[in-house]
This record gives C-alpha cells, sequence and structure tokens, in this order.
C-alpha cells in the first residue's frame, strides 16, 4: 500500500485581511529513493512565506478538530491503525507537537509510547521487540515519541550502546547498518500490508536554536526542570547526529512509508505542518463510517418507533 499523496498539492491558508498563504507537501517530503542533504534541501527557518503565527495557530486549531473527526471514522470503520513516529535532535519540540495536535483526539483511541534507553528485558531482546508491542490496534492512533529509529541514531553514534545488544559476529559495520535499514523498511511494510500506516516526522532544528532554547530552559526558573545534561553532552556530537538523521533520511523514506522533514525553528510552523501532513495522510485513506446495510436499518427504525412510543 502506497500514500495516497500528491506532492504538488498546495496547503492554502486564508488568514484574514492578509491574504492566501501557502506551501507545497514536497516541501517537508522526502522523496523516495532520492538522496538529499538537510543542509542543503530544508531550512530549519522554513515558513513558506508565512508570517502571520496567530492565522496560522488558527489553522492548527481548525486541523484539531478535523482530526478529531477523521479519529472517529477511523475507530468506526476499524480497518487502519495509525502509527505517528517523532524523531529529532534535542529541545526541538517533539512533546509540545503531540500536545498541540493531538489535544482533540479522543484519549480512549490513541495512545503515546516514549522510547528511553532499553531495559535489561529488551536488551535481551531484538530491537524491533519494545516497538512491536506498542503498535497501536486497528481503529487506534499510536503516537511514539522517539521509536526503534533510535537504533539507527543514537545507537549508530554511540557504538558502545550497541555493544550492550551482546548480538553475534561484528556488528558496527558499514553492512550492518544498511541492513537495519532493510530490516526497517521491511518492517514498516509488513505495517502497511496489515492496515498500520507509519507517519514519520523528522523535527529539523538548526544548532543556533537549540542552543536558544536550552539558554531558556536553565535561565527560566519554570523551565529548569527540562534541562538535561545528558542533552547538552550530546549537543557536542551535533556533526554525527545530523549525519545519521541523514542517512536515515535517505535509507528509510519509502513509497509506504515516507519522511516528512518538518521545519522546527518557528514551533507555530512546526505545528500546522505537522497537523497537515496527519490529516492529509487520514484524508487519503478515504475513512467513512461503516455501511449498517437496510436489514440493519429497519432494525433501528423499529426499535426508534418502539421508543418513541414508550
Amino acid at each position: 500500500m502506497k500514500y495516497n499523496l500528491n506532492p504538488d498539492r498546495k496547503i492554502k491558508i486564508e488568514v484574514g485581511d492578509k491574504g492566501t498563504m501557502e506551501f507545497k507537501l514536497c516541501d517537508i517530503l522526502v522523496p523516495p529513493e532520492t538522496k538529499v542533504s538537510l543542509k542543503k534541501d530544508y531550512d530549519p527557518d522554513f515558513t513558506g512565506g508565512f508570517e502571520d503565527k496567530a492565522g496560522a495557530l488558527e489553522r492548527v486549531a481548525s486541523n484539531v478538530q478535523r482530526l478529531s473527526e477523521l479519529q472517529e471514522k477511523l475507530y468506526a470503520q476499524d480497518v487502519y491503525g495509525i502509527l505517528v513516529i517523532f524523531q529529532a535532535i534535542d529541545a526541538a519540540g517533539k512533546d509540545g507537537a503531540i500536545r498541540h495536535v493531538m489535544s482533540g483526539v479522543n484519549p480512549q483511541g490513541c495512545h503515546v509510547t516514549s522510547f528511553k534507553s532499553p531495559s535489561s528485558e529488551e536488551l535481551d531482546h531484538d530491537y524491533l521487540w519494545r516497538a512491536t508491542k506498542a503498535l497501536p490496534a486497528r481503529g487506534m492512533i499510536g503516537i511514539f515519541n522517539r521509536s526503534y529509529y533510535e537504533e539507527v541514531l543514537a545507537v549508530k553514534v554511540h557504538p558502545e550502546f550497541l555493544v550492550k545488544q551482546n548480538l553475534p559476529g561484528k556488528p558496527g559495520g558499514k553492512g550492518f547498518w544498511e541492513r537495519r535499514y532493510k530490516e526497517i523498511n521491511r518492517f514498516e511494510k509488513y505495517l502497511t500490508s496489515n492496515g498500520i500506516i507509519p507517519i514519520k516526522f523528522f523535527l529539523n532544528l538548526s544548532r543556533k536554536e537549540q542552543k536558544k532554547r536550552f539558554l531558556a530552559r536553565i535561565d527560566e526558573p519554570k523551565k529548569n526542570w527540562k534541562f538535561s545534561v545528558a542533552d547538552f553532552k550530546e549537543r557536542g556530537q551535533w556533526d554525527d547526529y545530523q549525519q545519521a538523521f541523514e542517512d536515515m533520511l535517505n535509507h528509510t523514506s519509502t513509497d509506504h512509508a515516507p519522511w516528512f522533514v518538518i521545519p522546527s525553528d518557528n514551533k507555530w510552523f512546526a505545528r500546522l505542518a505537522i497537523s497537515e501532513a496527519i490529516c492529509t495522510v487520514l484524508e487519503g485513506l478515504k475513512l467513512k463510517f461503516p455501511d449498517i446495510g437496510d436489514e440493519r436499518r429497519a432494525e433501528l427504525l423499529r426499535i426508534r418507533e418502539e421508543l418513541v412510543n414508550d
């Protein structure tokens, strides 16, 4: 199953007397089987010409309602499950995006899983095991805050993490990582074949903006709890992570599970782009309420008549 997306589709937003602003899906979509460069092809400060933050957030609010209606059909139809994946460097805004974009979703039909360092039990299983356990059922939306992609990101940047997995042979060479990319692609192909649709977001943050957000977490007492010394240490390997992200995008953006690269220096635009992409993918599934049939409808009418006359 392939995404029903038109890369040239324009996202148009009417913003009061400021006119219409727009961007295309191809501005944030990684074309399958195409080599891209994060530095050259994706600007973290891109806003598609948008300047009105308030107007864009009005559109986000509209998309929240749009997503709520789509979720109701998703649940009723019970054919597809949606897996929304967020990957990013620290402070890129994953938590805020999840909180704002999914605020209108019925919590009974949605579950968020955050993936941190694997436990000893998880290390004794294959690297997809803990993600498989958290996959959404049909009719549900599952959100992965980080995911199995950490296995080709943090683990790739930190070879000592790979040692802890006690894998056979000599893991870690070029062929090893290429095999992991292929395993992930096959895994996602298996998911889509069974009605679980991955929607993958990489939140693209600049080094300059990360510094600004780290300083805010230190300077504002109410944000101190957000600052992690470990996050600061990871900043020292910025270039290694950027290369790992780029390799991930180039090897795992496929027809059945493409990556969206979300410009994240402006949180308001990131939330706009994410909400538009999720709604667009769900609309492409042609979700609808089940047709109950003439016999069932007649039965409901008989019950209705009895209730009216009760």
